[in-house]
């Protein structure tokens, strides 16, 4: 299993998995043109992709899926409710397959597990995709942790985690306080903190990587995330995790869990 985190952040959120048998988009919320460009920095055609997964409604996620899917007849992997809310955003989509939350669904060589999570939206799911005896964990807007989502992400090789925003700066930065509230929230997005503590909860020997995502670009810094993250590792005298932080301009190089999470 190889994946990249295409984007990630308020401006559009997107990963890509690959396994031996199927590709994956995991949410679309940039332009179909701009995830195009994208796949092709990581030399994958756009046209190859299998499936793309819907997470939640807001824009910053769905904002290229209606076009994508279309555009290469890609089945889509939605919730219900989450589909009725962004209908207007995403238009026709040619295939859609619906998922139960709480659902385990084989789809080729993979298994997909969507647990329901806390943010601010209809019917929002964090995701692990496994196959071959890999499995990795993609958990971003999340407004705190509890036993479902710890229980759902043990056991992960890879995991892309939010790492959302700095307390501090958040409460001395130019946002509005009702969407400050919004955001400290227990629907709203994890802090460096609160991130640090989810994956002490879940850190084990097997976990080769981990990706700090979401990150706020008012309200963060790289290095603040960054040091959060490896306290944790520290702490726990362990050593040979990779540590990566996702970018909103970016994708991040394919990571290969199959080979303990090289880059």
């Amino acid at each position: 299993m190889r994946f990249s985190v295409l984007a990630s952040g308020s401006g559009g959120n997107a990963c890509y998995v690959e396994t031996e048998q199927t590709r994956v988009l995991i949410d679309v919320g940039l332009s179909c043109k701009e995830i195009e460009r994208r796949l092709e920095l990581l030399d994958v055609r756009a046209g190859s992709i299998d499936v793309i997964v819907v997470t939640h409604e807001h824009m910053d996620h769905v904002k290229g899926v209606g076009v994508f899917a279309r555009r290469y007849q890609v089945p889509v992997l939605i919730n219900r409710a989450t589909l009725r809310r962004c209908k207007k955003i995403v238009g026709n989509i040619p295939v859609p397959l619906f998922f139960n939350t709480g659902d385990r669904l084989g789809f080729r060589d993979l298994t997909f597990h969507f647990f329901t999570k806390c943010h601010d939206a209809t019917d929002p799911v964090g995701i692990t995709l496994s196959s071959n005896g890999c499995k990795l964990g993609v958990l971003t807007d999340l407004g705190r942790s509890t036993p479902l989502i710890l229980d759902s992400i043990s056991q992960c090789n890879g995991l892309v985690l939010e790492f959302n925003h700095d307390p501090l700066m958040l409460e001395a930065g130019p946002y509005p306080l009702e969407l400050k509230r919004r955001i400290k929230g227990p629907d709203g997005h994890l802090s460096n903190q609160q991130a640090a503590e989810l994956l002490r909860a879940v850190v084990h020997n097997d976990l080769a990587v981990v990706v700090l995502a979401h990150l706020s670009e008012i309200n963060n810094e790289e290095e603040m995330a960054y040091a959060e993250a490896e306290k944790v590792l520290r702490s726990g005298g362990i050593s040979d995790i990779h540590l990566l932080v996702s970018r909103q301009y970016e994708p991040l190089p394919l990571v290969d869990l199959a080979r303990g999470g090289h880059v």
